[in-house]
């Protein structure tokens, strides 16, 4: 049982027991057009992204694909272009694993997408469990029984560091979040004792143009309701695997 980020890639394997699942988070497929309401023109990259997962999933030779919630953009009624990115994703993945979407709170209309794919599972927002292995988006608080579990993976953050070198450049970088869970958060929220999980991981969002929290600069607020005091002691990761530390001290 464990959770292996994919060396310089958003996503990770995760093995459920008895099923090794890849795993990618907030995939916001049609973004470009809610950014270009925004001011912002970019050409869609959804024949990009779907080919790097489509990538990934062969690299990887896993026999699940996880969303980990926001698989779309639009919080409300999707974009055309929205609607099509999410059902040629689906019909090509499907034709080589099946599919599990933990819903997230992009992905309110999501049902009229996957009901058409016999192998897409949709979960509900307080998340799922695989094996010893929960999985939910974050935006709201796991089910006692996610908690169970004795990792928990969650998104909905898109963490990134803010970088600085010592001439004053900087860049922001996209990283991984994880560490042992503090239960204490999510047992005053159920008022029950809370079993596990013994460990956290917040993923990266896999789409690149999705912004995030910036974890090392003050003032920046966590998005989810259980961080940061659920990963009091976090580390960062960058996707090249690269450990900077406590994520508030980078």
């Amino acid at each position: 049982m464990s959770v292996e980020p994919v060396p310089d890639s958003p996503a990770a394997v995760v093995d459920c027991d008895d099923e090794r699942a890849l795993v990618v988070a907030d995939f916001h497929a049609g973004i470009e057009v809610g950014l270009r309401r925004e001011g912002v023109e970019l050409d869609s990259r959804a024949d990009e992204r779907r080919e790097q997962l489509l990538g990934l999933l062969d690299r990887t030779t896993s026999g699940r694909l996880v969303f980990l919630g926001d698989l779309g953009h639009a919080i409300g009624n999707p974009w055309d272009d929205e609607r099509q990115e999410v059902d040629e994703l689906l019909a090509a993945v499907t034709e080589r694993v099946p599919v599990t979407l933990v819903k997230g709170n992009h992905d309110g209309d999501i049902e009229a997408r996957v009901e058409k794919f016999e192998d897409v599972t949709l979960t509900p927002g307080h998340g799922t469990r695989l094996g010893s292995v929960g999985f939910a988006h974050g935006h709201t608080w796991p089910s006692p029984d996610v908690l169970d579990a004795d990792i928990l993976c969650s998104a909905h953050e898109h963490p990134v560091v803010k970088l600085e070198d010592e001439v004053g450049g900087g860049r922001v970088e996209r990283v991984w979040l994880r560490g042992d869970c503090n239960t204490t958060p999510f047992e005053e929220f159920h008022d029950r004792k809370i079993d596990g999980p013994n460990e956290l991981v917040v993923f990266p969002a896999f789409n690149d143009l999705s912004g995030g929290t910036w974890v090392n600069v003050d003032g920046q607020e966590f998005l989810s309701p259980f961080l940061p005091d659920a990963l009091a002691d976090g580390q960062a990761y960058l996707l090249d695997g690269t450990r900077l530390g406590r994520y508030d001290t980078v």
